[in-house]
């Protein structure tokens, strides 16, 4: 599979999580042919897109996201659209609050990798200040347009440098309906003002409402 990078992601101001420059997150060119080129993960840092739950309920329709909750961390957050800057790169929250999914993705619930990115922190605690603090097993759920409220079992919780990013590992096709949650974390670079990477939170629908 070809993949670009998409140069953006969740960044980081001196004290807040802002919309600076950084390496970041890119969809595979199958979905967003237009994006930037950038460098390819290694191997070893990017596992095969396409593992999947042994059994889990079959995908939904397309609909718009509204909400996001995730109880073991107290979140519960309105969720905004994010598209592409001129420069190809995604948009990411204005503020600390609320979250934002890819427009250019799958709803949360369709066939594919959804994905909802939100600051850690902005002039205080972000909606993902507690992102990394999740665990495989909790429950995310995702109120939709439509009425339906996906839930996902998350399956892994886990942290990148921001340069090792796994592109397809995040973006690349799977043959389930997936999310992944994105925000910054690991040390903050006080010359920089950057945090140095990236948490990924990858999860797995179980349930197509409640």
């Amino acid at each position: 599979m070809v993949v670009v990078a998409l140069m953006a992601t969740i960044t980081v101001g001196a004290s807040a999580c802002s919309s600076g420059t950084s390496t970041a997150t890119a969809p595979p060119a199958s979905t967003r042919a237009a994006a930037a080129p950038g460098p390819r993960p290694t191997p070893a840092q990017e596992p095969p897109a396409t593992s999947r739950p042994t059994l889990g309920p079959a995908p939904l329709t397309r609909s718009t996201p509204v909400r996001l909750r995730i109880p073991a961390i107290g979140v519960d957050s309105g969720l905004m659209d994010l598209g592409l800057r001129a420069d190809g790169s995604l948009q990411v929250p204005p503020s600390g609050f609320p979250a934002g999914w890819y427009t250019g993705g799958p709803t949360p619930g369709e066939l594919g990798p959804s994905v909802i990115a939100g600051h850690i922190d902005w002039n205080g605690p972000g909606v993902f200040f507690n992102l990394d603090k999740l665990k495989p097993g909790d429950l995310v759920m995702v109120r939709r347009a439509d009425g339906s409220t996906p839930a996902f079992r998350i399956s892994r919780v886990a942290q990148f440098p921001k340069d090792q990013f796994p592109t397809t590992l995040v973006y690349g096709n799977i043959d389930h309906a997936g999310l992944r949650l994105i925000t910054c974390g690991g040390p903050f670079n006080s010359q920089t003002g950057h945090y140095e990477d990236n948490i990924v939170v990858f999860a797995d629908l179980v349930a197509p409402t409640g």
